[in-house]
Parts: C-alpha cells; structure tokens; sequence
C-alpha cells in the first residue's frame, strides 16, 4: 500500500487503497486542537493583510520577545521555524553524518531527515504494550550516538513520561556528551505539563522543540520553535533560508502565544472526553494506549490484524491513522485524535458494530 506518510490527506487514502470516498468524512487521523483556532486569529485576520505586501521581519523579533516572556528563557536561545518539521530538518543539517539513535515508535520525519544527511541511524524501542523505558539499554544506546531524538509526550503512542524520566534522560544524555532532541510537540495538550525548556539554554547537550500548530490549529501556516544553547541554536539557524516565516505566521505566533484560556479550555475538553472515549475502550474489549494528550493508539485485540478494521472504519468515512510507517507498530495498531463528542460518538457506534460483525 502506498499510503500517506502523515495524517490529515483523507482523499489520497481512497485513491491509494483504490477505494471511493463516503460523501461525509471525519478526519481521525490529524491530531490538532478539536476546539479550533482561537477567537483572536479570526477576529485579526482582516488587519493582518498589510503583513502579505512587506518582507516579513527576517529576526521574529517579535516573535521571539513574545516567547521568552511566556517560557522565561532568552531570546538569543530562540529559533523559530516554518513548523517544528523545518527545524527538524535543521537539525539533521547540523548532524550531517553524525550517529543518531531515534527513540520509536516515532514521528517518521526524523529519521527521514538524518537519513538525507546520511547519518547513522540507530533505534531505541520503548517496551509495548505499555511503552515503557529501560534506563539500562537506552543509557548503553546513548554512549555510542552523537545524537537522540526523543518524543514527549510520544507521537504516536500519547504517553508522556513524568519530570523525574526526563530529568534522567537530560543527565544521562550530558553525562555521555550526547545531544538530546527533544520533541514537546504535545506538551500542552497534557495537564500538568512537564517540559525542560529552562534547561535547554543553559546546556550545550539539549534541544527543546515545540509547535504552534497543533494547539492552536493552524497548520496551514507552519509555526515551530526550537530553544537551545546559544552557540548551538546560532550554528543550526546558520543553516535556515532568510524570510523561512512569513509576515501573518509572525502575527498569528504572537497572537497565540496570549490565549491562556483557549489552552486551559482545550487541555479540559480533551481530559474530559479523552476519558469517556477510553472508557467505552475498555468495556467495549479495545486495548488503547496510556495517553496524556488528544490522540491516542487503539487496536482489537481479536483481530490478528488492525487493516481489517482500518478499512471498515474506512467505508464508513471515519478515517483512523495507520502506523505502518511507524517502526515498532508496523500497522499492529490505528491512532486516532480526540475529536468533539458527536464525532467521537460517531466512531464508538462503528466500533461497536465492528465488534458485532468480527
């Protein structure tokens, strides 16, 4: 099969699997903020069509003031990006043929990007079903590697590891003078969050990257940061194209980074029906992962296979992520967002029928 390599592409999953598209879809497989953009991007858009007839301000100085501020770093330690992907791609510049070792299952871009780079890739498996970390085999994978990619909370499993691991991995990683990446995508999607973005600064062996565009649902204009020593963050940003952001991203950016209540709104939506959803997992005999955030693994256990199940849900228009391209799953489970109650409705009435047809 020659499925897309991220979600959200519903029409190119019925044409690659040959199938005709249902005239109602709901996308499961793109995993942004149920609730929408904020009010205040809707509310500025008009005004910040000025922004579309001048170069963009190649620094984000503004960007960059608004930032510091809320996450109480300094500037000269900020890089933002077109999306979390550009720095990604950043970085595995940075890293050209470096040894990297990519904790999986895992966002599928780092690997891709290093790999362009010709590192050295090498794997570090969390433990399903729980995904789990063993210090013991990850600290003997780090002394080898010049670099890490890890994921919290994880993508695509949602499991978000407690400060005490991270505060580990951060001193495990510096002990063996290996850089850490870390990937806060979905950070505050989880409530209470737990980040080491006041780390990163301050340590040479420590990268801190973080997303606009999945909490504040705007992922048609690509906003990333990346926050790190600033000797490490000046040798990566050497490596990005003057104007990589344009003029509204700038202002969208700033405008986000003030809502604090569509975060405390959203990160309660999603607790609230992330629960009810995996409550009827459960009792409905469906394994799913320990997930912190709006997305979430879920497979049948019955099933020798999940693609069965994939196409069904397929035929009714509800479209799941696969996880064939995710190293350690290999298509073993389907990821799905955490959408609004009726659309979630929607896919429980599937899975029940699904239950009663096996």
């Amino acid at each position: 099969m020659h499925l897309p390599a991220h979600g959200a592409n519903t029409q190119h999953v019925y044409e690659a699997l040959g199938m005709e598209a249902p005239a109602t879809i709901i996308d499961f497989s793109v995993n942004t903020n149920p609730l929408g953009t904020p009010a205040s991007i809707q509310a500025c858009w008009q005004d910040w069509l000025q922004a579309v007839y001048d170069y963009p301000d190649p620094h984000y100085t503004e960007l960059k003031q608004q930032i510091a501020t809320k996450e109480k770093v300094e500037s000269k330690s900020l890089l933002p990006g077109n999306g979390a992907a550009e720095l990604i791609t950043l970085i595995a510049r940075f890293l050209h043929s470096k040894n990297v070792l990519i904790a999986q299952p895992a966002f599928s871009e780092y690997e891709t990007a290093c790999r362009v780079e010709d590192c050295n890739i090498s794997y570090y498996q969390l433990k399903p079903p729980a995904f789990t970390l063993d210090k013991e085999v990850l600290h003997k994978k780090l002394q080898a590697a010049d670099a890490v990619f890890f994921c919290n909370p994880n993508n695509p499993t949602g499991i978000a590891f407690d400060q005490h691991v991270m505060n580990w991995l951060i001193e495990a990683c510096e002990e063996a003078k290996t850089l850490l990446i870390l990937d806060e995508a979905f950070y505050d999607f989880v409530s209470p969050p737990a980040t080491a973005i006041q780390k990163a600064s301050n340590s040479p062996y420590l990268l801190v990257l973080r997303s606009l565009t999945k909490m504040y649902h705007i992922a048609g204009l690509r906003l990333g940061y990346l926050v790190g020593h600033p000797e490490v963050v000046e040798q990566i940003g050497k490596r990005q194209p003057h104007w990589a952001l344009n003029g509204i991203a700038l202002k969208a950016g700033v405008s986000c980074l003030l809502e604090q209540e569509h975060v405390k709104d959203t990160t309660n939506f999603i607790t609230k029906e992330r629960d009810r959803v995996f409550h009827f997992l459960q009792r409905s005999d469906y394994i799913h992962s320990a997930s912190a955030v709006n997305f979430y693994l879920l497979k049948d256990p019955a099933a020798a296979s999940q693609e069965s199940l994939y196409y069904f849900l397929l035929e009714k228009g509800l479209v799941l992520r696969h996880t064939y391209n995710f190293p350690g799953l290999e298509g073993n489970w389907l990821r799905a967002a955490v959408k609004k109650e009726a659309e979630n409705n929607q896919l429980m009435e599937a899975l029940v029928q699904w239950k009663k047809e096996e």
